[in-house]
């Protein structure tokens, strides 16, 4: 895959966004191995920008782990400054999982554990349905949201 290329005012917005990150790569005397480029790839799906830090003392080694990694991966070499490497792949769109336990109307179960006094027995367990304007309160009653009076003169009237 080649590398993507932005524009300079496209990497200095990464470049701006990326500077509280830490390194979630490392890469070691070994170089980019295949381990290697299947961390950053993981670590590019699942943030989109990355630091990557390589633990060479050579510069043109580094730059051609940077050009490398950014060819191989599909990535954009955002900034490479001493021995950090910045990354960037816009993240593939997540896939939404319907739930099945949401009905159309809202309504869900819920499990409810209530523990014994003596703690000797095991909790009981038991199962609610909770609907769309509904609550569990912290002690496993099941409440209705109340309607919201906004002022003394629209409830009177």
């Amino acid at each position: 895959m080649p590398a993507i290329q932005l524009t300079p005012a496209q990497r200095k917005e990464h470049r701006a966004a990326a500077h509280h990150l830490d390194p979630v790569v490392a890469i070691g005397n070994d170089g980019l191995t295949p381990a290697v480029r299947k961390e950053a790839d993981a670590a590019l799906k699942a943030h989109g920008l990355i630091k990557v830090r390589v633990f060479s003392d050579d510069r043109a080694a580094r730059e051609a782990l940077f050009q490398g990694l950014a060819e191989t991966l599909g990535a954009a070499p955002i900034q490479h400054i001493g021995k950090l490497l910045v990354l960037w792949r816009p993240q593939p769109p997540k896939e939404r999982s319907e739930r099945d336990d949401r009905a159309a109307g809202g309504s869900r179960v819920v499990k409810i554990l209530k523990f014994s006094k003596s703690g000797n027995h095991r909790p009981q367990v038991k199962k609610l349905t909770v609907h769309g304007n509904q609550r569990v309160t912290a002690g496993g009653m099941v409440k209705r949201a109340k309607r919201r009076v906004t002022s003394a003169k629209k409830s009177a009237a």
